[in-house]
């Protein structure tokens, strides 16, 4: 007696009604976005674009910049020092370490902006000299610390804090046994830290990193309580003379998310190349993602660049 072959298993999709519902709310909420930008008179969108070539908005973005990038250079190195303190074993390293920690994040950074303003109601001048002695050299503190100066010192110090933590936490999450391994074959403390430690960390340190960067960039329109004009406080300005409000913070608004993606964009590229060697498959590039998107195969970069989807984990 011939054996009946199985009937082909009619295989019936599931369905998702909730995914198909939530997509048409979107839709119908995107619609409603695109036109109310298009069609209020409000948004005087050639306003905008007047505001977008303004030189005044320009000049507050080279003071935006330069202070992101002043302010996270300080954070940082101040941070890596900080963090190899709090680490050490001597009590009074750790413990000034910590009590600068605290004091730095305890206070808000507006505050701190606002007590270097003014650090020369404290001390009119700042001299070097023998302490307790005579001095060698003074000048006055308004002098020495102008405005940009304050600002730069009210975010750079302040960021030096959570930096300390974020380098801590990276340094802390590399294996005991490696530290053990190089200082067993007579490296030293700090030749371990620089070429050992430091290097595996980074995957850790980079993306809480690339997040205060990003925060540094939008922080920094705190410093309009001291009177330095970066992009908001231009547009501030503009906008207390037009009476036009709203086109002028549309305006400043398009520049933020214009520098806030480019860091974005940073962060996910050093990201992406601090994870060789951590992670078995490194997600795809944007340009990447575009190729799989429209059914293309990825370009080879580089040869320990995985992406997912390739038969046999193949290299690109």
């Amino acid at each position: 007696m011939k054996s009946r072959r199985p009937e082909t298993i009619k295989a019936v999709p599931v369905r998702h009604p909730g995914r198909w519902a939530g997509a048409a709310v979107i839709v119908v909420l995107a619609a409603m976005l695109l036109h109310a930008l298009i069609f209020n008179p409000a948004f005087q969108w050639d306003v905008v674009k007047d505001t977008l070539q303004n030189e005044q908005i320009l000049r507050g973005i080279v003071t935006t910049l330069e202070l992101t990038v002043l302010s996270m250079l300080m954070g940082v190195s101040g941070g890596v020092l900080l963090a190899i303190m709090r680490l050490s074993p001597n009590p009074l390293l750790s413990g000034t370490a910590w009590f600068y920690i605290w004091v730095f994040r305890g206070t808000p950074v507006l505050v701190q902006l606002v007590f270097w303003n003014f650090l020369g109601a404290l001390w009119p001048k700042l001299s070097i000299g023998i302490p307790f002695g005579p001095e060698f050299w003074s000048e006055s503190t308004n002098v020495l610390i102008p405005t940009f100066t304050a600002a730069l010192l009210g975010l750079g110090l302040n960021e030096a804090a959570y930096m300390a933590e974020i380098v801590r936490g990276g340094i802390q999450s590399v294996d005991e046994g490696q530290t053990e391994a190089a200082h067993a074959l007579g490296m030293s403390r700090a030749a371990t830290l620089r070429r050992i430690v430091l290097p595996q960390a980074m995957r850790v340190i980079i993306p809480p990193t690339g997040n205060e960067t990003i925060s540094m960039l939008k922080t920094t329109s705190l410093v309009q309580v001291i009177s330095l004009s970066e992009l908001f406080t231009a547009g501030h300005d503009i906008y207390s003379r037009t009476f036009q409000t709203i086109p002028v913070l549309v305006a400043v608004s398009i520049y933020y998310l214009i520098m806030t993606s480019i860091l974005t964009v940073g962060q996910y590229y050093i990201e992406r190349h601090y994870a060789r060697g951590a992670n078995r498959t490194l997600p795809p590039t944007p340009i990447q993602r575009l190729r799989l998107l429209f059914g293309g195969r990825p370009t080879p970069k580089a040869k320990n660049d995985v992406v997912p989807g390739l038969e046999g984990g193949g290299h690109v």
